[in-house]
């Protein structure tokens, strides 16, 4: 493996491991670059088929819907990890915590007071015509103001090593699964590397959130019943919705195990029926209750929003909070910390244009081909487009779209993701990236040291989506070195 670490090619991009222009190994990586340089090639390929086992056993998959067939499929991982020193890390970690905070004041007020649409920071169409936003549940007291228990932001590093903020994931968040096997398989696969690094640990994640949600209880009792709500083995995730369940020790629930009398949720038991505290839901608001949502639905629980306005049982995550979901809303998180917390953003977001902005639609129209383009509502890599790889033909259906539909689009520049090394059919090559931590808040917030790194396994693209091509690595937080005694 030697000789390919030496033919390694950096490009003009911003390399994780390797400084621009060659040279040595950057300080963090240079005790992983040794070992897999120092590794056969015969050693290596016994390596992946352990770790390809390994997922097989464990039935790590999702599901590919783009496919027309609905594919399940291995979730792809490359075993060199991506590694954060404590110093890089405690900067993330400041930044994350002080976005979500922002991002439940923000959808408290927007649900109570309004203050900032009444003094004009954001504008109240904006939030009116949001696809996600739910008035009818203005006044709703929630457990400690949090409507964002679960959030998924999204990160990338630019051609300068910078790290932004691409996305805020806050209905419903998912790949922390992918987290938590990726390294129980790199720690079988590659212990002794694993141990010389002296790496944060994962692993308490399923007990951070089982605190998390019995923190939001309604019913402040030692135990409270806690569920996960899923759509069905059907769903793409459906695979990460039994491991969290099993994980915490909770039932998993479809929507018909469910039932509302008095305004309080039950859930059918073997043993008749017992009161539900916390709903850990992964289905969407359209789909939660057919009697006060869509009619059509079969996953939900019929009256459960009578007993959630009733205050007798707890959303995770709150209705209604894909308005800071919403990628038009996500421009204006940077005002929501100067407004409600006095601060300067630590992670900065990626400069971004907005269809609502008749200055800003026209430039998004001129220069389409030049920009990445998204609708507002999509998520998965759908909904897209990147100008520059996309044909004449396709820009011009998308200008289309966002001439008919101005306030269901944004644009943001092309930006050169990080690159990192990664093995391509047996070769190393330099892919492209993005990080996704996981921030739980109930009463208080716990950001998990590292996250899910997802790699755009094609050579050259930008989309990272699983459901697009892209695959996975094990993200390495390294722990602070103590301090010196004097």
């Amino acid at each position: 493996m030697k000789e390919q670490f030496e033919q390694y090619d950096v490009g003009d991009f911003f390399d994780e491991a390797f400084p621009k222009g060659g040279g040595s190994v950057r300080p963090t990586y240079r005790e992983t670059a040794d070992f897999f340089a120092n590794l056969t090639d015969e050693r290596m390929r016994t390596s992946l088929r352990s770790l390809e086992r390994t997922f097989l056993k464990q039935g790590v998959t999702f599901t590919v819907y783009s496919d027309g067939q609905g594919t399940e499929r291995i979730f792809p991982f490359d075993p060199f990890p991506r590694i954060i020193p404590a110093e890089e890390w405690a900067v993330i970690e400041q930044g994350l915590r002080q976005r979500i905070q922002a991002l439940n004041l923000f959808l408290k007020d927007i649900y109570s007071e309004r203050r900032i649409l009444k003094e004009k920071v954001i504008p109240e169409e904006l939030i009116k015509t949001s696809k996600h936003n739910r008035a009818e549940f203005a006044g709703v007291k929630l457990p400690h103001d949090t409507y964002i228990h679960i959030c998924g932001t999204d990160l990338i590093r630019d051609g300068e090593g910078r790290y932004c903020v691409l996305e805020d994931n806050g209905r419903c968040p998912s790949g922390v699964s992918y987290m938590l096997e990726n390294r129980l398989a790199m720690k079988r696969t590659f212990p002794d590397l694993y141990r010389k690094l002296n790496v944060e640990r994962v692993a308490d994640y399923p007990l951070e959130l089982l605190k998390t949600l019995h923190a939001v209880s309604p019913r402040q009792q030692d135990a409270p019943v806690c569920v996960l709500l899923t759509p069905g083995q059907y769903n793409s995730a459906y695979f990460e919705h039994t491991f969290l369940a099993q994980q915490m020790g909770i039932e998993i629930v479809e929507g018909r195990d469910l039932l509302v009398e008095n305004e309080r949720v039950y859930m059918h038991t073997t043993k008749g029926l017992v009161q539900v505290d916390v709903i850990y839901r992964r289905i969407d608001d359209d789909f939660l209750d057919p009697r006060f949502f869509r009619r059509d639905s079969i996953l939900g629980v019929p009256d459960l929003m009578r007993a959630y306005r009733a205050g007798n049982v707890t959303l995770v995550n709150a209705v209604g909070t894909g308005v800071a979901d919403d990628k038009a809303t996500y421009a204006y998180v940077p005002e929501m910390i100067r407004f409600y917390l006095s601060e300067e953003p630590v992670l900065p977001n990626i400069e971004t244009y907005l269809g609502s902005r008749p200055d800003e639609l026209a430039y998004m129209l001129e220069k389409m081909d030049q920009l990445v383009v998204k609708a507002v509502d999509e998520a998965g890599g759908y909904g897209m487009l990147i100008g520059p790889a996309s044909t004449k033909a396709e820009v011009e259906e998308f200008r289309a779209k966002v001439k008919s539909n101005p306030r269901g689009f944004i644009a943001q520049p092309v930006i050169s993701l990080s690159r990192h090394p990664t093995f391509c059919d047996g070769t190393l090559e330099g892919r492209h990236i993005d990080l996704r931590p996981f921030v739980l808040t109930g009463k208080e917030t716990v950001v998990i040291p590292g996250g899910l790194t997802r790699v755009a396994l094609r050579k050259g693209s930008l989309v990272v989506n699983s459901s697009q091509g892209g695959g996975s690595k094990d993200t390495w937080v390294l722990r602070a070195a103590p301090l010196a005694e004097t």
